[in-house]
């Protein structure tokens, strides 16, 4: 079910904290000394985060035989599950179920549609029983017909308010802090950070540049039909209720050549949707980094792999073991998960 569950959350479509004491010369520049000392404050010393370092070294070093000239340093990640969490369910599917609760008192007919009637009580288990196609019609009754500008409002209200069940955090803050270290870290080694996801572009873009430093330009998803049309003398764009593009699985590497242009060298994932964008990397001429985000923390986040119905994790294990690939463990390689810890 993960193609990232992709063809709702493709149709969807279809953060941290630096401490400085005012007080205390010192004490900040002991910080920024150990900010210089160790780009990866938040990851344990181990293999996963020896590979990360040494790979940048080895492909920013000018005479290094791997290095590699900045124009060609692209690192892709997918984002749920890989830069922030994706339990019990992918955020955006959340974000629908919201949108159809709010839209639900102007059309009181829905309440005669099983479908929708589940997702306006908020039955997500009965929601999940109509399959694909239910999902796709959730998604179509709730967001077609929209300008790009109302739906970005839609999105940046609700990824600024909506908070998460478990955590009582806002959506947004549950990102991975050891993984914004990496993106930082590409960044200031000349890297080019591009999210490719399954889930959708247009609810990624709004909000992508304050979470994550990555401009709405470099994020590749899943994605719906749009139309452009005159709307009170401006021109705009409105959604409309079509297909155009699953970013998910073998879809993912077409996304990279269709909107990068270039095979990235580095690439992060965490499931078996990811696999194929992960073995297009490895396939460039020269050095290059696979990593997977390995969910193996119960206490802190979640822990699952094989058999998940979200981020399932079974084909991408056996292809990452078998050929070397850098499997990061959650519990023991992180030292803290979310910004707000």
């Amino acid at each position: 079910m993960k193609t990232k569950f992709i063809l709702f959350l493709f149709i969807s479509s279809i953060i941290f904290t630096s401490c400085e004491s005012p007080n205390s010369a010192d004490e900040s520049s002991s910080t920024t000394e150990s900010v210089v000392s160790d780009p990866l404050p938040s990851w344990n010393e181990g293999i996963s985060k020896q590979s990360i370092l040494d790979f940048v070294a080895a492909t920013t070093t000018e005479g290094n035989p791997d290095f590699v000239a900045p124009a060609d340093r692209i690192a892709t990640f997918d984002n749920d599950g890989c830069l922030w969490s994706e339990q019990p369910f992918y955020f955006q599917l959340q974000f629908s179920l919201d949108r159809i609760k709010a839209m639900s008192p102007d059309h009181p007919e829905w309440s005669k549609d099983p479908l929708l009637a589940a997702a306006i009580a908020g039955d997500v288990e009965k929601v999940f029983s109509f399959g694909e196609h239910g999902l796709l019609k959730l998604v179509m009754v709730t967001h077609s017909g929209m300008t790009e500008d109302e739906f970005n409002t839609e999105v940046l209200d609700w990824i600024n308010s909506a908070r998460h069940p478990k955590t009582n955090l806002l959506y947004k803050e549950m990102v991975y802090q050891p993984m914004l270290e990496v993106l930082d870290y590409l960044r200031a080694n000349g890297f080019k950070t591009f999210i490719v996801s399954g889930g959708g572009i247009d609810f990624m873009r709004p909000w992508s540049q304050e979470v994550y430093g990555i401009p709405s330009e470099q994020v590749i998803g899943s994605s719906i039909k749009s139309k452009f049309e005159m709307v009170d003398g401006k021109g705009t764009i409105i959604k409309l209720p079509e297909l155009d593009f699953i970013d998910d699985k073998d879809g993912k590497p077409v996304g990279i050549h269709q909107y990068i242009g270039k095979r990235p060298i580095a690439a992060f994932g965490n499931s078996d949707g990811d696999l194929q964008m992960l073995q297009y990397s490895a396939g460039t001429e020269g050095k290059s980094l696979q990593v997977y985000v390995h969910h193996t923390d119960a206490d802190r986040e979640w822990a699952y792999d094989r058999g998940s119905p979200i981020g399932g994790f079974d084909k991408g294990w056996d292809y990452a073991t078998e050929n070397g690939w850098t499997i990061v463990d959650m519990k023991n390689d992180w030292k803290k998960i979310y910004p707000k810890e």
